[in-house]
């Protein structure tokens, strides 16, 4: 077996105290203190995670904006320099082959953003779509370190650090400028629900970025965070990850991501088949519950109406904010609305159906 990948800032999470794990095949810090800790942390002061196993596959060229368009589902086209989007990019039958973030560098060139686990499949099926576009596609995911800076206290910890006017980047915009004297895309993004932005630098600046982070937030509370805290709060926010709310058989219509898929654009891959299922209708769904109970519902377990097994659970975790168990579920859609339950250790859990978010956040 190949053994797994490193990030840039792989000694540093050592020194820090980090707990590994292989996640998508990379070497990854699951936590430094508790996942508890650093969950609370994000949503009350701030938190920084290490993101640079994630991808970045550029897509350059006169045909650039337009073939980007037919790829994914989202309309690319109304983005100007300084916009971010994001978009699920789709197979013929509706299936998510990823979701990414589309940055626009200029009318023809474009930063792709995709997931760690997906980035050698992704790269073959942008390159084959590409074909008969005037277009390149480069892989420059070993160029990058990337950082993520979450929470209400993101913006005085940076701001500490450059001389952009970080209260002017908009949600989903970027501008490119110096952070501890490393010169940065400076996004307004985030998979927390918090405030907070992502910061592309070159590799070999990753590690002196983020002690120069880290340094400047020890008066504000700023924690270190690992995935474990990354993968709650992405759920208490309620946004999709890959593999569990959407995949290659969970489309953006069953998942609830309607608003990505731009029916009105010119024809892009998977058009037909989620005109239909937004025409029509799906077998199944995917719902967001909470349980009132601290129990963790485990991911596969099934989900019953009565008796009968309707679905099965896509994610779960402990809601640290709430005290109780959060999570989401593939339904059939004729029971979204019964009373549903699950299993756990042999006992019936009520699930009980929420709004997104599960908590209030701001950006």
């Amino acid at each position: 077996m190949d053994s797994p990948q490193r990030t840039p800032l792989f000694e540093f999470h050592g020194e820090h105290g980090g707990r590994f794990v292989d996640f998508a095949g990379w070497e990854m810090p699951v936590q430094y203190r508790s996942i508890l800790e650093e969950h609370r942390a994000v949503r009350t002061a701030a938190g920084l995670f290490d993101v640079s196993h994630m991808g970045e596959l550029f897509v350059t060229g006169r045909q650039a904006e337009l073939f980007l368009n037919h790829l994914v589902t989202n309309d690319v086209s109304g983005l100007s320099r300084g916009r971010v989007l994001y978009t699920p990019m789709c197979q013929p039958d509706g299936g998510v082959v990823d979701d990414l973030l589309v940055y626009c560098l200029g009318k023809t060139e474009f930063l792709l953003c995709v997931n760690a686990a997906n980035i050698s499949r992704d790269f073959d099926w942008i390159r084959e779509e590409a074909a008969s576009y005037e277009c390149g596609l480069e892989d420059r995911s070993s160029n990058y370190g990337l950082l993520a800076l979450q929470g209400p206290r993101a913006d005085a910890i940076l701001q500490t650090l450059t001389d952009e006017e970080l209260d002017r980047i908009c949600y989903y915009h970027f501008v490119e400028g110096l952070v501890a004297g490393v010169p940065c895309l400076i996004s307004r993004t985030g998979y927390t629900g918090e405030r907070g932005f992502e910061l592309f630098c070159p590799a070999e600046e990753a590690d002196p970025l983020a002690r120069a982070i880290l340094h400047a937030g020890r008066d504000r509370e700023l924690a270190l965070a690992g995935l474990g805290a990354r993968d709650s709060l992405r759920l208490e926010a309620g946004f999709s990850l890959y593999g569990h709310e959407i995949s290659e058989s969970i489309s953006p219509i069953q998942a609830g991501l309607q608003w990505t898929v731009k029916f009105g654009k010119p024809d892009f891959v998977g058009r037909s088949a989620l005109l239909a299922q937004h025409e029509n209708g799906t077998e199944s769904r995917v719902a967001f519950f909470r349980t009132g109970d601290r129990r963790i519902v485990r991911v596969d377990s099934s989900v019953f109406s009565g008796d009968r097994e309707v679905g099965r659970v896509l994610s779960g975790t402990l809601s640290p904010v709430l005290n109780e168990a959060i999570g989401s579920m593939l339904v059939e859609s004729d029971s979204i609305e019964n009373e549903l339950t699950t299993e756990i250790r042999g006992r019936r859990q009520n699930l009980r159906l929420t709004k997104l978010p599960f908590v209030a956040l701001k950006k």
